[in-house]
């Protein structure tokens, strides 16, 4: 019996472990160090792609900023509610192929994003500019 429930509760932590995913609301770190929260971002899977809309906020006073810089459908658009990651693909344990956009200065930047192998509630973020990137590391938002 006592095998029975160490057998049972290995396998549902696995299962547990394996079906963690990239959809979720995530935490932008403003800053790693002291936990501050930028925004809060919610991926979701649309017509077999992944996309990330900001829904969150935390500075009030940032609230009803647009983005100024944007271009096309962006151009002046709220800030808040805009699809910041774009048609992502998933290839194995990453997905490839998106993009994401900067909101602070309008720029779009071929992406990837992935779980944390030794961590499932970090996605990593990576943007890059030709062979030069940048890899932010955003936290599960756990409800």
């Amino acid at each position: 019996m006592k095998y029975l429930f160490l057998t049972l509760t290995f396998l549902v932590f696995s299962q547990v472990t394996v079906s963690q995913s990239v959809l979720g609301k995530w935490k932008v770190m403003k800053d790693e160090e002291t936990g501050e929260v930028r925004s809060i971002i919610n991926i979701y899977e649309d017509e077999g792609k992944v996309n990330g809309k900001l829904i969150e906020i935390m500075d009030k006073s940032k609230v009803d900023n647009l983005c100024l810089n944007c271009e096309g459908e962006n151009k002046d658009k709220r800030i808040l509610g805009l699809v910041l990651l774009k048609d992502f693909e998933k290839e194995q344990n990453e997905y490839v192929n998106g993009t994401v956009l900067n909101p602070d200065d309008g720029k779009v930047y071929k992406s990837k994003i992935w779980i944390e192998e030794d961590n499932p509630n970090v996605l990593n973020v990576r943007g890059y500019i030709g062979i030069f990137y940048k890899t932010m590391k955003w936290r599960r938002l756990l409800e």
